[in-house]
């Protein structure tokens, strides 16, 4: 037998449909809460491992940079210390003062040279053990946030192993439902399902008002509803309404007010010595 083509579906059956859809998917949704906030921390966790990461790796790199720094600054001073010494031999050497003068402010010079690469060393040398510091942080930080980590997906595991198979199933019907509905009314579904604070596409009326938002339905629009021609929508929140017998819930009918009885005050009346004569009470003084 051939499946019936989605539009071909009467309104009532189109409702039928949607509300079983809707079911389904909030069976889903309850599972889902089941995991509570646990996958949020858990990415959570993730990615302040991977900014640690980066964090690390970039403070190795700064360690590294300042080491070779002090490398180059030491060789600096090597490379002046050798010129210094050289241009002392030649101050022996020397045959008028102009060359003194001259070899005299080289050596000076490099003395200078000298003391500004082991200003570096110590600056460059500070830098490395703030970094240092800054690296067995960050290390001990990652290390809890890895162990965090590993709690929290155990635990996620093992809330996903006990609800995984019956989550599938679940998918399965909702995906055979959704072929059983036309792509515009399921597009409009799944928009307003989403819209929806408590993810409800299709609610059904409870004591004349909308399931969704519980705003009062005037009388002809339920009826309308009851009749079950054309899709109906609620005006406030936008969701699609369905008569509860059409979608199988017992809901409670609104129970009526009796009118208060108002309490009737019966005025007393005096009997004279004549007996056919009475006089209320009130006008004697």
């Amino acid at each position: 037998m051939a499946k019936k083509d989605p539009t071909d579906l009467s309104v009532e059956e189109k409702l039928k449909t949607l509300y079983q859809l809707q079911t389904t998917l909030s069976a889903i949704d309850e599972k889902r809460a089941l995991r509570g906030e646990l996958p949020l921390e858990v990415q959570d966790l993730e990615d302040e491992i991977e900014g640690l990461t980066i964090r690390i790796e970039k403070i190795k790199n700064d360690i590294t940079e300042f080491q070779n720094a002090v490398v180059q600054k030491k060789a600096e001073i090597n490379e002046a210390q050798a010129s210094v010494e050289r241009y002392k031999k030649q101050l022996d050497d020397v045959k008028n003062n102009r060359e003194y003068d001259t070899l005299s402010k080289e050596i000076e010079f490099q003395s200078l040279e000298i003391e500004l690469c082991n200003k570096k060393i110590r600056e460059a040398n500070v830098k490395i053990e703030e970094k240092n510091k800054d690296l067995q942080n960050n290390e001990e930080l990652i290390k809890d946030r890895r162990m965090a980590l590993e709690e929290k997906k155990n635990e996620l595991d093992e809330i996903m192993d006990e609800t995984r198979a019956e989550e599938d199933k679940l998918k399965e019907r909702a995906k055979e439902l959704e072929l059983k509905i036309e792509p515009r009314l399921l597009a409009s579904f799944k928009r307003i399902r989403k819209n929806a604070r408590n993810g409800l596409g299709i609610v059904y009326v409870q004591r004349d008002a909308c399931g969704g938002c519980f705003n009062k339905i005037p009388p002809q629009r339920q009826l309308d509803i009851k009749m079950h021609k054309k899709i109906i929508v609620c005006e406030y929140c936008g969701r699609i309404m369905i008569d509860p017998e059409l979608a199988g819930v017992k809901t409670e009918k609104p129970v009526e007010e009796k009118p208060k009885r108002k309490r009737v005050i019966r005025k007393r009346t005096v009997k004279k010595e004549d007996d056919d004569d009475f006089v209320p009470e009130e006008r004697l003084s």
